[in-house]
């Protein structure tokens, strides 16, 4: 059976918000309740999602442009529509175990 570990990193997540605030580092507009999550033994080829719950903790509305992970079999999905300052929302992690055995992703 498949363990997956994912790491969610906010590295490459883009956001952008007004001119004034364009020099702010992500820790300071996001922070996220886990960012990590197991799911423990899963089915081969059987997809499995996980919902990372954030909070926008910056002064303005925060919008995701982009999350991506490092391979196919890991997919992120994220609002499109603007976070409004101290609002939560979530972006969903979404596997497919295509191969057997333990496996660790991350969010680039």
């Amino acid at each position: 059976m498949k363990k997956l570990l994912v790491s969610l990193l906010i590295l490459s997540i883009g956001f952008s918000v007004s001119a004034q605030n364009t020099s702010k580092k992500a820790e300071d507009l996001i922070k996220f309740k886990e960012i990590k999550h197991s799911f423990g033994k899963i089915k081969q080829g059987v997809p499995v999602t996980y919902d990372f719950v954030f909070s926008n903790i910056g002064n303005d509305a925060l919008i995701i442009e982009t999350a991506s992970a490092s391979c196919g079999c890991t997919t992120p999905t994220w609002p499109q529509q603007p976070i409004m300052k101290g609002k939560e929302d979530k972006l969903k992690a979404g596997f497919n175990a295509a191969a057997p055995g333990p496996f660790e992703k991350q969010f680039l």
